[in-house]
């Protein structure tokens, strides 16, 4: 058995995740936030049969599109001289975890 941590922008978390249990796949949600640009995500804990892995990560990659996005950055000239330019990053995506499950229980 595996345990699958899918980290997904939310944009595409709605999609994912009704794509997921559409297919039989019990999915938990959590609410997180990047580091980097401090948007948020959706982290999936997905457990599932080894022989379901690259099933899974399909459906994941199908609904999970990477797209860019202009952001604010600011560069700095010297002597307290700060200047705001746009600067364009990749977001979307998915970044994905794949994990042995040692003991598995339902109680």
């Amino acid at each position: 058995m595996k345990l699958i941590f899918a980290i997904v922008n939310n944009d595409d978390s709605s999609m994912v995740s009704s794509n997921l249990t559409k297919e039989g796949y019990s999915v938990t949600k959590l609410a997180t936030t990047g580091g980097f640009l401090r948007e948020g995500n959706t982290t999936f804990i997905i457990g599932v049969d080894d022989s379901k892995v690259d099933t899974v990560m399909e459906i994941i990659a199908k609904y999970s599109k990477k797209r860019t996005q202009v952001v604010p950055s600011s560069a700095s000239y010297g002597a307290g001289l700060y200047t705001a330019f746009p600067v364009e990053v990749t977001v979307g995506g998915a970044t994905l975890f794949v994990l042995d499950v040692e003991r598995f229980e339902k109680l």
